[in-house]
């Protein structure tokens, strides 16, 4: 496969294993209660320092990702930059789609909403990251409808929006049906199944094992088509038997119905018309609804963002925005039921997103809100980044609590998210190996020569109340067992940090 060479790729490459690991720190929280403090966070702060602090905790668990980066117009907005040197915005996206490929979930997706400045440049950079069979198409969004342009130059009135999945056996879903896409079915012979409209019979590939000769109730003779039919013969006879498939009047046409009742939705166009998904005109006027003096470039339409969410999430999916923006993401995802992570790096993450995400706590009634019947409620957290998790020497900050370093120290190990709560010195079982962690005094003993280090006492403790009749992995600040009695027992002691930086 070929790939897209730039000035400084290969430091770009090497950023993504460079960033430091920091620490979120909470703010402030905003709707919820203490009984059920909100999951969903707005993190203020630099997304690619932000994407790494997320890693441990929340590695392949989003469900779908949409990012509407910098297009790289050679622009300088009020609030953000967009005037970059074209090697440049090409080294400041292959890292943080790097970390965002990290954090998708297996069966989750991608969108990246784009224009003829950079579409072709990042459509190659993102077959390099997530795969060219992981691709699942380019949507053109129709984001005016008025003329934009100058005389003897072409009227732009598209965006684009680039899909990949995490695996390329990825589906999307089916958007809802609307009146319009019925009116091609009828029922002419009053067939009891419904409505139907007329399909094809033939194969779109070679078949040869698929070619045979049809004969009418009359003995009129229809050869197959050069490649085949779409099924075979017994099923062809079994189907006419049904009457799901019949002959045209003069017996020259084989009609396959297809009926109304048996379509789940419809299948996703790749256009996106602005009076289905709206324009940016559109979303200039929601964030005025919020309040006058709300002003952003370019943000936008929430039936966009609802849009991706329908075909790509279900209801409590986890939906990350790594260009928050003025927090359109957030409050569609919000207001559909998705939990969700907005990171926004300059003021406006308070201005903005943290004022609107509050309006749509109160339950705003712009945008979407009417349609998906939103009345308010939920909440989020708001947090910044913090100190790093490891000094420049390797050691770990002190403020690093046990749930934390076991998240880094489980996803460093496994490259997978964690299957349950990281609250006790068991981490889980992978690939048939179990993981231990003792730290921050999980044993209940702070004391060097206690519970965060491996004694004969503390691994007689951990094999009693956490068995695994396998390898073991331990984590700890040291051990005082000997070579020969960790391979007697099945287990590898790892040293933190330093084994945690090290390899």
């Amino acid at each position: 496969m070929p790939f897209l060479d730039w000035v400084n790729k290969n430091q770009a490459k090497a950023a993504t294993g460079s960033v430091p690991t920091h620490l979120l720190q909470q703010e402030a929280v905003y709707g919820g209660s203490e009984d059920t403090p909100p999951e969903n966070l707005l993190i203020q702060g630099d997304n690619l320092l932000a994407l790494k602090a997320l890693i441990p905790v929340y590695a392949g668990r989003v469900k779908c990702i949409f990012i509407d980066p910098p297009y790289n117009t050679q622009s300088a907005f009020e609030h953000y930059d967009d005037k970059l040197e074209h090697s440049q915005w090409l080294s400041m996206m292959y890292p943080r789609l790097v970390l965002l490929r990290e954090l998708l979930a297996e069966d989750g997706s991608i969108w990246v909403t784009i224009d003829d400045n950079e579409a072709h440049y990042l459509k190659v950079l993102m077959d390099e990251v997530f795969g060219r069979r992981s691709f699942l198409g380019t949507c053109v969004w129709q984001h005016s409808v008025q003329a934009k342009g100058y005389s003897g130059k072409l009227s732009v009135h598209h965006n684009y929006c680039l899909a990949y999945g995490k695996a390329s056996g990825l589906l999307i879903k089916n958007l809802p049906r609307e009146e319009e896409h019925n009116v091609n079915y009828r029922n002419p012979d009053s067939d009891p199944r419904g409505p139907w409209r007329a399909g094809d019979v033939r194969n779109s590939l070679v078949r040869p094992n698929l070619m045979y000769d049809i004969k009418t109730p009359s003995g009129n003779i229809i050869r197959h088509p050069p490649k085949g039919w779409r099924f075979s013969k017994a099923t062809f006879e079994a189907e006419l038997a049904e009457g799901k498939i019949m002959f045209s009047a003069d017996e020259s046409r084989i009609i396959r119905k297809i009926y109304l009742g048996d379509q789940e939705g419809r299948v996703p166009e790749t256009v996106w018309f602005a009076d289905h998904v709206g324009t940016t005109r559109e979303a200039n006027g929601e964030l005025r609804v919020l309040s006058e003096s709300f002003d952003f470039a370019t943000p936008k339409p929430e039936r966009l963002i609802e849009r991706v969410l329908r075909l790509a999430t279900f209801p409590s999916d986890l939906v990350l925005d790594s260009f928050l923006g003025s927090g359109t993401t957030a409050a569609v995802a919000h207001k559909m039921g998705r939990r969700y992570i907005g990171i926004e790096m300059g003021e406006h993450a308070r201005t903005h997103c943290v004022f609107r995400l509050q309006k749509v706590i109160d339950g705003e009634q712009g945008g979407i809100s009417e349609a998906v019947g939103w009345k308010g409620g939920g909440g989020f957290r708001f947090c910044t980044l913090g100190q790093t998790a490891f000094d420049a020497d390797g050691r770990i900050n002190p403020e690093v609590r046990f749930g934390t370093l076991a998240a880094f120290i489980w996803h460093y190990e496994t490259a997978t998210p964690a299957a349950n709560a990281l609250n006790k010195p068991l981490l889980g079982l992978h690939n048939g190996a179990a993981y231990y962690l003792l730290y921050n005094g999980i044993l209940g003993d702070r004391r060097p020569q206690g519970g965060n280090v491996l004694t004969h006492a503390v691994l007689q403790m951990l094999n009693e109340q956490y068995p695994h009749d396998g390898p073991k992995v331990i984590y700890g600040e040291t051990t005082r067992l000997g070579d020969a009695k960790l391979a007697a027992e099945g287990v590898t002691f790892r040293q933190i940090p330093y084994d945690i930086k090290s390899r």
